[in-house]
């Protein structure tokens, strides 16, 4: 595992993005971890989040891309930190772009926040994590709307690594199947358990027995066979 990802684990747990314990998801299942990117709320915590995305995108798609776009609410940070770190990183000038909730009809108007969007654009999208796809279902007609873009990408910061809506692939190949462009996560669950398992982080284990055993408990009702 590449020494970045390593960091970024131990960064989510200090930062109490990732936690674990007995949580309700949104689709109902029980869960034993949680992942919540609202709780990178310091200037510090977003720029080095946004060099880990940088570092991600640059692994899985190279930076041969035009415009990073995130979908509101919680795209917005995370796509101006990454652009900001991608500049920094690797000396690339990415544009970024987000979608309003709400048309703005008057200043600047329209439903993008940020750079807009023209044909032949060549698009990465950013998440945080995607469980049911719920969100690029949203987004992506709003993308093809604007202008002719070319979509390389999708880049989570966490694979769950669980089925989709269709109960047989993990959502992010549910994406890839449905829209035709590829995904990638800066890190998987199963990273995450291998980092983590009786390892201290932080002066503690996260990741004891118990909580490896509900983990597995929870992958053999849930986890893509």
């Amino acid at each position: 595992m590449e020494a970045y990802k390593q960091e970024f684990i131990q960064f989510m747990v200090e930062s109490k993005v990732l936690k674990f314990g007995d949580f309700t998801l949104k689709s109902g299942r029980k869960s034993p971890f949680f992942m919540n990117a609202g709780a990178y709320v310091t200037g510090a915590q977003l720029r080095k989040l946004g060099e880990y995305y940088a570092k991600a995108i640059h692994d899985n798609y190279g930076l041969d891309f035009d415009v990073l776009f995130g979908p509101a609410y919680k795209g917005i940070p995370l796509t101006v930190a990454t652009t900001m770190a991608i500049s920094e990183l690797y000396g690339k000038d990415i544009r970024y772009c987000s979608n309003r909730k709400e048309v703005k009809d008057h200043g600047d108007t329209g439903i993008l926040l940020g750079s807009k969007l023209k044909d032949g654009d060549r698009v990465v999208i950013i998440e945080d994590v995607t469980t049911s796809g719920k969100s690029i279902e949203e987004t992506f007609p709003i993308l093809k709307e604007q202008a002719d873009v070319e979509i390389k990408g999708l880049i989570v910061s966490l694979n769950r690594m669980e089925v989709g809506k269709g109960g047989e692939k993990s959502a992010l190949d549910e994406i890839k199947e449905l829209y035709g462009f590829d995904t990638a996560a800066i890190v998987t669950m199963e990273e995450v358990v291998e980092c983590l398992y009786n390892k201290e982080c932080g002066g503690e284990i996260i990741i004891d027995d118990t909580i490896k055993a509900a983990i597995d408990a929870y992958y053999e009702k849930y986890g893509v066979k």
